[in-house]
C-alpha cells in the first residue's frame, strides 16, 4: 500500500462529504420553493442527501463486482448511525426524542431492518426483493408529505426551517445556482465513491482483510460522516430533534433506497455472504430493537445513554478487528461480552423502561384513587 491509496481514500472520502452537503443544499432550497414542509425537507431530502454517499459506494462496488463492500457498507453504516452518531452526539448534549420519531419512524426502522434481515437469508438481495425495499420508501415519502399537511409543531418547523430551508428570493440566478449544486455534488459522489471503492479494495488486501470487514468499518464510518457532522452539529446549536431524526431517517434510506436501488441496478442482485448474514445482519437488527426503549425512556437519549452506545461501537469493532486478525484474546473477549456486559446492559434498559412505564401509569393511578 502506497501513499497514493491512501491519498485517494482521503480524497475520495473529502469529494463523496463535499458532493452530499452541496446535493443536500441544492435540494433543500429547490424543495423548500416547491412549497414542500422544512420538517419534511429534513426527514426526506436531507436524509437521502447524507445517505448519498452509501449509495454511490453501495452502486459502484455492486457493479464492480464487490457486493462484500456494498453490505457491508450499509450494514455498517446503519449500526454506526445509532451507536457511534447518536452515542457521540448524545455525550455532548442529551438529545430529545420526538413522539412522532418513536411512534412512527423507530418502528418502520426496526421493520425494514428486520425485513432486510429476513430478505438476505437465502444469501440474495434479488432484484424483486430490492423493488420491495424501494417501493415501500416511495410510500413512506408520500406519507411523511401528506402527514406534514398537519404538521402544528411549530418549534419544530422553525428548527428545520433555520437548518434546511432558508428563505431565499427565487431569482433565475439563484434557481441557476442551486440547480448547479445538485449536479454538481451529483458528479462528486459518482468520482468520489469510485476514488474510495478502489482504494478500499487494495488497504484489504494489503491488511489481508476482507472487503466485508473494510466496508462494515472503514468505508461505513467514512460514509456516515454525513450524519455525523449533521448530528453532532445540531447537538452543539441546541437544535437536538434535528441529530435524532436525521440518523433515524438516514438508516431508513440506506435499507429501502441505498440497498433496494443497488439490487434493483444489479441484474443479479446483491449476494450476501455467511460472516455477514450470521453475524453482522442479525447486529444490525439487535442495535434497532435495542435503540426502542432508550428513545422511549424520559423523552430524550441521555448522557449515560449515550455513552453505553459510544462503548458498544467500541466493542463491536474490536470484535471485527479480533475476529479478522483470529487474535488469541478473541475466546475471552467473547465470554466477557456474552456473561457480563450484554446481560448488564439488557438489565439496566429494563430497570430504565419499567422506571418509565410506572411514570406514565402513575397519573392514572392517583385519579383512580381520587
Amino acid at each position: 500500500m502506497n501513499f497514493m491509496t491512501i491519498a485517494a481514500f482521503i480524497g475520495g472520502l473529502v469529494v463523496l462529504i463535499i458532493g452530499a452537503e452541496s446535493l443536500v443544499r441544492g435540494a433543500s432550497r429547490i424543495a423548500g420553493w416547491a412549497g414542500i414542509s422544512p420538517l419534511v425537507i429534513g426527514l426526506t431530502v436531507v436524509a437521502f442527501g447524507t445517505s448519498a454517499p452509501e449509495l454511490a459506494i453501495n452502486v459502484q462496488s455492486s457493479l464492480g463486482g464487490r457486493p462484500d463492500i456494498a453490505i457491508g457498507n450499509v450494514v455498517g453504516s446503519n449500526i454506526a448511525n445509532i451507536l457511534f452518531i447518536l452515542g457521540a452526539s448524545a455525550a455532548i448534549a442529551p438529545l430529545m426524542v420526538q413522539q412522532q420519531v418513536v411512534r412512527q419512524d423507530v418502528p418502520i426502522m426496526i421493520g425494514t431492518s428486520i425485513a432486510t434481515f429476513l430478505f438476505a437469508l437465502d444469501g440474495l438481495i434479488s432484484t424483486f426483493e430490492g423493488l420491495v425495499l424501494f417501493s415501500v420508501l416511495l410510500f413512506y415519502i408520500w406519507f411523511l408529505i401528506k402527514q406534514s399537511k398537519k404538521e402544528t409543531n411549530e418549534s419544530v418547523e422553525e428548527e428545520y426551517e433555520r437548518e434546511y430551508a432558508p428563505h431565499e428570493v427565487k431569482s433565475p440566478r439563484n434557481w441557476a445556482i442551486n440547480i448547479g449544486l445538485v449536479v454538481i455534488g451529483l458528479a462528486m459522489l459518482v468520482i468520489g465513491a469510485d476514488w474510495m471503492v478502489q482504494s478500499a479494495v487494495t488497504v484489504a488486501k494489503w491488511f489481508g482483510i476482507s472487503e466485508l470487514v473494510i466496508g462494515l468499518t472503514v468505508v461505513a464510518v467514512g460514509t456516515s460522516l454525513p450524519e455525523l457532522a449533521t448530528s453532532i452539529t445540531a447537538a452543539i446549536k441546541g437544535e437536538r430533534d434535528i441529530a435524532v431524526g436525521n440518523v433515524v431517517g438516514s438508516n431508513i434510506f440506506n435499507l429501502m433506497s441505498v440497498l433496494g436501488l443497488s439490487a434493483i441496478i444489479v441484474p443479479v442482485g446483491i449476494p450476501v455472504s455467511d460472516a455477514a448474514l450470521h453475524f453482522d445482519l442479525p447486529v444490525m437488527v439487535a442495535v434497532a430493537l435495542a435503540s426502542f426503549p432508550v428513545f422511549l425512556t424520559g423523552g430524550q437519549i441521555f448522557r449515560w445513554e449515550g455513552f453505553i452506545f459510544l462503548a458498544y461501537y467500541i466493542a463491536y469493532t474490536l470484535y471485527l478487528v479480533l475476529n479478522a486478525t483470529h487474535h488469541s484474546s478473541l475466546p475471552v473477549f467473547n465470554n466477557m461480552m456474552l456473561w457480563f456486559v450484554i446481560p448488564i446492559t439488557v438489565l439496566t434498559l429494563g430497570i430504565s423502561l419499567w422506571y418509565e412505564f410506572s411514570l406514565r401509569r402513575a397519573p392514572n393511578n392517583k385519579t383512580s384513587t381520587s
